[in-house]
């Protein structure tokens, strides 16, 4: 199965397996938005997926980048 290469760009995996993800909706036309809402954008967020998920997803993300 191909992975889905905008999904696994949105994703990091930290050293104890934790999913980090960017916030959607923050690349671009922030400048007319108010400051804190900027500064919101740029948090990352916890992610959770379901075992069969993250296996479609992540492993063969993992698999690639080795």
């Amino acid at each position: 199965m191909k992975t889905n290469k905008s999904f696994t760009k949105r994703l990091k995996i930290t050293r104890t397996g934790k999913l980090i993800a960017r916030k959607p909706g923050q690349n671009h036309f922030n400048a007319k938005e108010s400051r804190n809402k900027q500064m919101n954008g740029r948090r990352t967020a916890h992610f959770s997926l379901s075992k069969k998920m993250s296996q479609i997803y992540i492993t063969t993300a993992t698999k690639s980048k080795n």
